[in-house]
Order: structure tokens, then C-alpha cells, then sequence
């Protein structure tokens, strides 16, 4: 039976080995099928790590928030073949805030191996340089898009990390992160502590922590660089 390997990608466009480790290399040179959520930059990445392997070879699956549940099976059957199979992220970690989660699930009921390889988190990464709480943490995702429950939510995280002394990680959709980063200032306690961490290994790489006393009147230019938040009361 064949293996499902969970291949991390680059957080932005960055030389791979430069972040990633030849462990990457050696497992893209070795598997044909792969997992993933966009065929173009799949494959754009595919090229990049390993120049010399055929791009006609390669058997490429889709899976986004468009897959049917039911494709899923499917996808794995090389592994019931023989053949080991790649998941891919768009960035960073497959099946973390990654629809990979739900193949990973399906080859666990089918009895196949999975074995993750190590890349960038850009969740940890962020977490490493803001000096928050890394020992309790919690990452929530996207918050709400409408404004009366975003600034509800922001509102109980900022609550449940004083009460819990737990940092709390979001993230948002790149394009509308200045408007985040502007409610925040309006919402925030002046000593809750507030890290902005975008563009994580990129030659742009910003990572700042300050409480949001100091945070306020800045200006930040946040728009379609992707971002993690992190809050701690």
C-alpha cells in the first residue's frame, strides 16, 4: 500500500530550498499523484523543486471548498495501488486552516500511512517572534465578516485570553486586513498586547508586538499580504 505524504509548500515566493528541507525534494521526485488546491501553482511549484521531472506525468486532484466529500475516496486510490500520493498546500502546511484535513481523515479510516514533512507554519512562526504565551494558545480561524459580530468576537478573545492567560490567533482573508487591523483599535483595551506578524519569510517580513496603547494612530499597509493576528489580554 502506498503512503499519503503531507508536503509543505512556501509561504510566498521564496527560493524553496531556502525554507524547505531536501526531504521535500526527495518525496516530490518519488510521487506522481498529488492533492491539491490549484493546478497552476501546483505544478509552478512542482518545477521549481524539481526542474527535471515530467510535468505530463503528474496526475493532479483537486481539492478546495468546491470538492464533493464523496471525490474523496478516489483520491486515495493509488495508495490502494501501490502508489504513494502528495498533498499539497496553496501555502505553508497541508490540513492546517488547509482543506487537506478532511483527506487525511479518509485515509486514517482506509488504514493508509500518513506521514507529515517538515516545512514553514506560518501560525508557529508568528507565534515564535511575538513573545506571546506559547505554551497556551489557540488558533480560531477567520472571525465573522459582518462588523457587529466581528466586533463581538474580538471582544471574546480578547476576554477569554485575560481570563485564561491563552493567546488567541486569527487570521483574514489578505485584502481585508486593514480594515481588521483598524477595528482592532477601536475594540482593544490599551493593554491588551497585540502581534502583527505578515509576510512570514518573505524578504517583506514584518512581526511587531505592542499593546494596542501603542499600537494606536498607526498606519499599516496590510492589503493582500497575508497576515497572522495574535491577542493577548
Amino acid at each position: 500500500m502506498g503512503t499519503l505524504y503531507l508536503i509543505p509548500t512556501t509561504l510566498g515566493d521564496t527560493p524553496p530550498l531556502e525554507v524547505l528541507p531536501i526531504s521535500i525534494k526527495r518525496a516530490i521526485e518519488d510521487i506522481d499523484h498529488f492533492i491539491v488546491e490549484n493546478e497552476k501553482t501546483a505544478r509552478r511549484f512542482i518545477k521549481k523543486i524539481s526542474p527535471r521531472k515530467s510535468q505530463p506525468s503528474l496526475q493532479l486532484s483537486l481539492l478546495n471548498k468546491y470538492t464533493e466529500e464523496s471525490a474523496l475516496p478516489g483520491f486515495l486510490e493509488p495508495c490502494l495501488n501501490g502508489h504513494s500520493v502528495g498533498v499539497l498546500s496553496e501555502a505553508g502546511l497541508p490540513a492546517i486552516a488547509d482543506p487537506g484535513a478532511s483527506v487525511v481523515a479518509v485515509a486514517h479510516e482506509k488504514n493508509i500511512k500518513v506521514v507529515p514533512l517538515v516545512g514553514p507554519s506560518s501560525l508557529l512562526l508568528a507565534l515564535m517572534a511575538s513573545g506571546l504565551n506559547g505554551q497556551n494558545f489557540a488558533f480560531n480561524g477567520y472571525l465573522p465578516i459582518d462588523s457587529k459580530a466581528r466586533k463581538s468576537a474580538i471582544k471574546k478573545f480578547e476576554k477569554k485570553s485575560k481570563d485564561l492567560g491563552q493567546s488567541q490567533l486569527f487570521i483574514e482573508t489578505p485584502y481585508r486586513n486593514d480594515k481588521l487591523f483598524e477595528e482592532l483599535q477601536k475594540t482593544l483595551l490599551p493593554h491588551t498586547q497585540l502581534c502583527i506578524a505578515c509576510d512570514i519569510t518573505l524578504a517583506t517580513e514584518y512581526i511587531i508586538t505592542k499593546t494596542m496603547a501603542q499600537w494606536k494612530g498607526t498606519v499599516l499597509d496590510l492589503h493582500k499580504r497575508p497576515a497572522i493576528f495574535i491577542v493577548q489580554g
